[in-house]
């Protein structure tokens, strides 16, 4: 394996200290891109293919310490990228999307920790995906880029550890899909992490998250635009997408959420109704709104590619392993959590499943699941619930119910 390293090199406690942003984040940061697999051995995936070159782009937060004992891997979530923190520049609208969470006093405190995030495998903000071009054809890959899987896109990223020196991680963390790869993680990489993180996610991806995730997929297939994935320097099939992400953010929000923010309210007019299919609720203008915001930064393809990996997501078989699984458990037959258990027996790390009372994608049943099927492996687990009414959001938004919590358990505050 031939590994690559353009832009700047990854910061350490000799480096000359970049200021922190006046509000407590990490302040400006910059992208950072890494080649690996450039020849064979290539990338081994699950589904037998095999794929290379592959380029990860990623962000750092903090100071490797000199033991390179600090290191903390956050993975994002399907819509998220490797932007968590700080701001390239004095002039973007919005910090990283978990800017409340990592930087210095926070949950991930920048002072003590030196955070990693990367775009996943298969993603749309610079890592190899379905847009990225193939070698073979000079053509972007569109549907012939290889079905992946979580477990592949952790694999990718244990070789960016390994490419910045760090032998055994402090920390992994995550929420939703990340929160299933913070667990993958501990299942093929059981020595390479001290302590675990999964934040509002589950075991394994349950048949109605399935559901709603191809009804998302479907839109995007059926959009006229879509070219059978092959819609690179054409029209961008926006219609689909948009859809797709109406769906989904529907999800993750909870009913008192949406009754509070926006009622029965309408946009405008007089307080009649309009008697036509023009958005007039202020919910239907808000789910336009963010579908809009996402359609502008999202590639179908990846959608398509993500959302599959999530769904293909379940520790209770042999796949949880790379494994093809002999047969799928049948969640009838009863206690599922032995299954789980056996995956978690190698690992010595210790873990914090964080779960929220309104979350209905993946709810606090499932973290008890997980947590008991952990403590069945003999591990030291943490579970702490949230009462919080943003549902699954709220790994998002409540970061200063969590950072007490995390910074606990990691030792930041010892």
């Amino acid at each position: 394996m031939h590994l690559e390293q353009r832009k700047s090199n990854f910061p350490t406690m000799q480096d000359q200290e970049i200021p922190s942003g006046a509000d407590g984040s990490v302040g400006m940061v910059r992208q950072q891109t890494v080649v690996s697999f450039k020849s064979r051995p290539l990338l081994n995936l699950d589904s037998g293919r095999k794929l290379g070159p592959i380029t990860q782009v990623y962000e750092t937060y903090g100071r490797l310490n000199r033991a390179r004992s600090n290191a903390v891997l956050v993975f994002h979530a399907l819509s998220g990228d490797h932007h968590a923190a700080g701001k390239h520049s004095a002039h973007d609208s919005k910090p990283g999307w978990w800017d409340n969470m990592i930087g210095p006093g926070k949950a991930f405190d920048t002072n003590r920790l030196f955070v990693i995030c990367a775009n996943v495998l298969g993603g749309c903000r610079g890592t190899t995906g379905p847009a990225s071009t193939d070698p073979a054809t000079g053509r972007p890959y569109g549907l012939s880029f290889p079905v992946v899987t979580l477990r592949d896109m952790v694999r990718a990223q244990k070789t960016l550890v390994d490419h910045l020196g760090i032998r055994r991680l402090l920390a992994v963390s995550g929420a939703s899909m990340g929160g299933m790869m913070a667990l993958q993680w501990a299942v093929d990489y059981p020595k390479s992490v001290r302590c675990v993180v999964p934040i509002a996610t589950a075991a394994y991806q349950s048949p109605k998250n399935i559901a709603l995730q191809d009804v998302g997929r479907r839109a995007i297939m059926s959009d006229p635009d879509w070219n059978g994935g092959q819609y690179y320097g054409r029209v961008f099939p926006a219609r689909g997408l948009a859809v797709a992400r109406m769906i989904g953010h529907i999800s993750y929000l909870s009913g008192r959420t949406m009754y509070a923010k926006f009622g029965r309210r309408r946009s405008a007019g007089n307080g009649r109704y309009a008697f036509d299919f023009a958005p007039e609720f202020q919910v239907e203008t808000y789910l336009q709104h963010q579908s809009k915001v996402f359609v502008n930064r999202f590639d179908p393809n990846s959608y398509l590619y993500i959302t599959k990996a999530i769904d293909y997501f379940d520790l209770t078989d042999g796949n949880a392993r790379g494994k093809r699984p002999r047969t799928t458990l049948d969640f009838r037959d009863g206690d599922i959590r032995p299954a789980v258990a056996r995956h978690f027996k190698s690992t010595r790390a210790k873990f914090l499943v964080l779960s929220f009372t309104s979350d209905w994608l993946y709810p606090v049943d499932r973290s008890i699941e997980l947590s008991d099927a952990l403590k069945m492996a003999g591990r030291e687990v943490h579970h702490e619930t949230i009462q919080t009414t943003y549902g699954h959001d709220a790994c998002f938004l409540e970061a200063n119910r969590m950072a007490p919590i995390i910074r606990t358990f990691l030792g930041v505050d010892a």
